[in-house]
């Protein structure tokens, strides 16, 4: 259950975001969580990941393991367009791309506009949310990126990637 927020976490909510839809929804993450805006690279699967996990990308020479934030969702899973790009974001220290719809802006969005995430019942886990922020008469949500990719998680991202290194140089 979410708890509601307290001024110091309200506050915290405060700032810029970048926006970008999945379906029919926007939704925001903190822009100085985002490292970059890639459009959609050739993919190399990884055997044994995550239904989420699409693979990785060999970006400059860095291997990125790219998430779908559709499937992490649990959203339908939709065909790539001209539109659909890769997120690189920050998470626990290692880089992931997020493959999104498009991405639509960078929006800054003042304590005052943001909400508590509704609560669903216990059945829903609404954690990952920082909170709805409502700005130009637009309702996005706010995505705590640390809670959408949980630690254990990301761990698992970065052993794909290294993984998916040995082979490249084994090759």
């Amino acid at each position: 259950m979410t708890e509601p927020a307290t001024e110091a976490q309200e506050d915290s909510r405060a700032g810029k975001y970048l926006t970008f839809m999945l379906d029919a929804e926007e939704y925001g993450i903190r822009i100085e969580k985002v490292q970059e805006i890639l459009g959609l690279l050739g993919i190399t699967r990884v055997p044994r990941t995550p239904h989420f996990v699409r693979g990785v990308v060999n970006l400059r020479g860095s291997i990125i393991p790219i998430v779908d934030l559709r499937r992490k969702f649990d959203m339908s899973v939709a065909e790539d367009t001209p539109q659909t790009c890769i997120i690189v974001v920050r998470s626990h220290g290692v880089d992931v791309g997020i493959v999104v719809d498009s991405v639509s802006e960078v929006v800054s969005v003042s304590a005052s506009h943001v909400e508590d995430a509704p609560h669903f019942g216990d059945a829903v886990n609404t954690d990952f949310l920082l909170g709805v922020g409502k700005t130009g008469g637009q309702v996005r949500l706010l995505l705590d990126i640390e809670r959408v990719l949980s630690t254990d998680e990301v761990v698992q991202l970065r052993r794909a990637g290294h993984d998916s290194e040995l082979e490249e140089g084994e090759s």
